[in-house]
């Protein structure tokens, strides 16, 4: 059977929390399941092992103009496109006519869809809980899993030098926004504190914009550059297996966060202005939000606010 399920919100993040869903409709039907996302989502480079999944197809729908699926002509475009796959049925995670058209227009003979014009203010997980309960009677309960060939993750562990006596942890100091991140003194206070009574070793894995790169250069400039590598430099595949090396991660909300607890490596979430279920959807997650708030969220603009010795002693827990 061929099936083809559609997330078209943008990110990485936002296609990891999808996972679980489209993995339930892969034993529901005993066949991987083909997903239809957009290039931003990066999906290809981390989900092209996992086995649920089958074709990874790329929506060319964005801000830009004149691209392929975008506009009145991107209809036909993209339904001429889906056709071709000759797909049995058709999951749209979203409530959009332009996809219900599609989805009629390319042949397909079976269309599950979130109920039409009503996607304000929608919870990211919740509504496609309510979906597949609805439409299947599926109950989905599953941390968002990413499949990794266990022969890359020994590779890693050669090629980083990965010393297992040591506590290998991943730092996510990168995010997509500057409201999202940790200042670099929080982080290098968290790396002190462990620093002094466990024998560490850091991966600073980070984007390529400029303040960023400044979080990472004074991080590299303290007196621990010695027990950090950069990973700046690596796309997403050659770092997944090195995720999958370490025993735990600290990061903010970034595609890092979302890809390392889906390699079920406990991943503590730092969380300044972003909705709290982007940091605690999966049981592989620890959140730790501002001082002084009961909870976070868009505009909460917390960054200065995560307390190191509150990340210190969640780290404690998770390596003892």
């Amino acid at each position: 059977m061929k099936i083809l399920a559609v997330q078209n919100r943008k990110g990485v993040g936002d296609t990891v929390i999808f996972l679980p869903f489209i993995k339930a409709l892969s034993k529901k039907f005993n066949s991987p399941i083909s997903v239809l996302v957009k290039e931003n989502s990066k999906a290809d480079q981390y989900l092209h092992q996992t086995n649920y999944i089958d074709k990874i197809l790329i929506l060319e729908r964005d801000d830009k103009k004149n691209n392929r699926h975008g506009g009145f002509f991107g209809i036909f475009n993209l339904a001429n496109d889906l056709k071709k796959h000759k797909f049995d049925k058709i999951f749209i995670f979203n409530s959009s006519l332009r996809f219900n058209l599609i989805a009629k227009m390319s042949g397909i003979p079976k269309i599950y869809q979130y109920p039409l014009f009503t996607k304000t203010k929608q919870h990211i997980t919740e509504v496609p809980k309510k979906f597949l309960k609805t439409k299947l009677d599926i109950d989905v309960n599953e941390d968002p899993e990413i499949q990794i060939n266990n022969n890359l993750v020994f590779k890693a562990t050669q090629k980083f030098q990965i010393d297992k006596k040591k506590i290998n942890i991943l730092l996510g100091i990168g995010g997509s926004g500057p409201t999202k991140r940790i200042p670099a003194k929080t982080f290098l206070s968290v790396i002190d504190k462990i620093s002094n009574i466990k024998s560490c070793k850091f991966f600073l894995a980070t984007g390529k914009a400029y303040e960023e790169q400044e979080i990472l250069n004074e991080i590299l400039r303290s007196k621990f550059k010695n027990f950090c590598i950069r990973l700046d430099n690596l796309p997403i595949g050659e770092i997944l297996p090195l995720i999958k090396n370490c025993n735990v991660s600290i990061c903010n909300d970034s595609s890092f966060s979302h890809l390392s607890s889906a390699l079920g490596v406990n991943t503590i979430t730092l969380m300044a202005d972003t909705p709290l279920i982007y940091g605690n959807y999966s049981t592989k997650m620890y959140p730790i939000i501002p001082e002084g708030e009961k909870t976070v969220t868009h505009n909460t603009l917390g960054k200065e606010k995560i307390d190191p010795q509150k990340i210190f002693e969640k780290l404690l827990k998770i390596i003892d």
